[in-house]
């Protein structure tokens, strides 16, 4: 006679038990439905989601899986749930238009809802405390990549990013959406080749390095040559390839000339000094910065967040976020004070 292993006893926990176990994952959770969103608010709220939904649930965990896997599972599938009445958050280059025409004047359009920039603080403001359990990679949260994700559907995103990005098994990620290992293979065959075609290395691919005297020059030339409103100036900083986008705008330039002539044309400054551009940190591994413009009666107010490439021949792509509401999520005044010359 033989008899079946009994089940490893079900967990329960007071609220200061629960928290010590779950909070050192906070940051890798909130990544993980970052990409899964492409907005730093939605992923914020899915994160006291998850951790309500596993509160509530903790008294059932078997110690089956891991903790974190366990906590993986809930935040997947509260995304899910989340998605099911949403549309991606593209930026303008992945809505299938041809480059637009810089002397035509842009059009914004509110009614879309755009992909949003994460920033590095919120996910690396300290170190992890079990660096080998570290999930979070600064690959795993590109700009290109995160774009990349938003032309998948839900379902690809989630095996994509349980697969690739967190490496659980077929099985582990079958279990936890639901889905056969069949299933959960060729949804990662498709995913993987949707990714391939927009171009993108998927989480192998590299980040600028921000420390090389080169990119640093080139930056603060970039800087210097906006404050200046020095327009030949940006154009000689611009790769030849560069590309321009300006959400909630859907059209989207290419080319330095274009470039230098959609600034010419539609940007209200007159002269120098009439903007500032301001440090503000990183956001997906790329430099961000806030541009202030001078208003009528003198002050310089929010504008647009500069978040910007920068590559061997220049600066590659700037997406240029009209959402002035982005500028609190990066820790700047909606209007920079007279005579202030940095955030510190």
């Amino acid at each position: 006679m033989t008899t079946t292993p009994a089940r490893p006893a079900a967990t329960a926990v007071d609220d200061a038990t629960f928290e010590e176990l779950v909070a050192p994952m906070r940051r890798e959770i909130f990544a993980h439905c970052y990409r899964m969103t492409g907005s730093v608010q939605d992923a914020e709220d899915l994160v006291q989601e998850t951790y309500l939904r596993a509160w509530r649930a903790m008294h059932t965990f078997e110690h089956r899986s891991s903790l974190r896997t366990w906590l993986y599972r809930i935040a997947t599938n509260t995304c899910l749930t989340h998605l099911e009445s949403r549309k991606r958050r593209p930026l303008p280059t992945g809505l299938g238009q041809p480059a637009s025409d810089p002397a035509r004047e842009p059009q914004a359009d509110h009614d879309r809802t755009w992909l949003e920039p994460l920033p590095d603080a919120l996910v690396w403001a300290t170190e992890p405390s079990d660096p080998a359990a570290e999930t979070v990679t600064r690959d795993s949260v590109r700009l290109a990549f995160v774009t990349a994700l938003q032309h998948l559907t839900a379902q690809q995103r989630a095996v994509l990013l349980l697969r690739e990005v967190l490496q659980c098994s077929a099985a582990e990620t079958a279990e936890a959406l639901g889905l056969t290992v069949a299933g959960v293979n060729s949804t990662l065959q498709r995913a993987r080749a949707q990714v391939a075609r927009l171009g993108d290395e998927g989480v192998d691919g590299a980040t600028p390095d921000l420390d090389d005297p080169r990119t640093r020059e080139r930056l603060a030339a970039y800087v210097a040559a906006f404050e200046s409103y020095d327009i030949p100036g940006i154009v000689r900083l611009l790769a030849d390839d560069v590309v321009w986008e300006m959400p909630p705008f859907p059209e989207w330039y290419e080319g330095p000339t274009q470039i230098g002539t959609l600034i010419g044309t539609w940007c209200p400054a007159q002269a120098a000094g009439d903007m500032r551009l301001v440090p503000a940190g990183t956001a997906n591994g790329l430099p961000v910065y806030g541009l202030y413009m001078r208003s009528d009666e003198g002050a310089h107010r929010a504008f647009q967040l500069h978040q910007v490439e920068v590559g061997p021949d220049g600066v590659t792509r700037v997406v240029a976020y009209f959402d002035t509401a982005l500028f609190a999520t990066f820790g700047l005044p909606e209007v920079w004070p007279a005579g202030r010359d940095s955030l510190v």
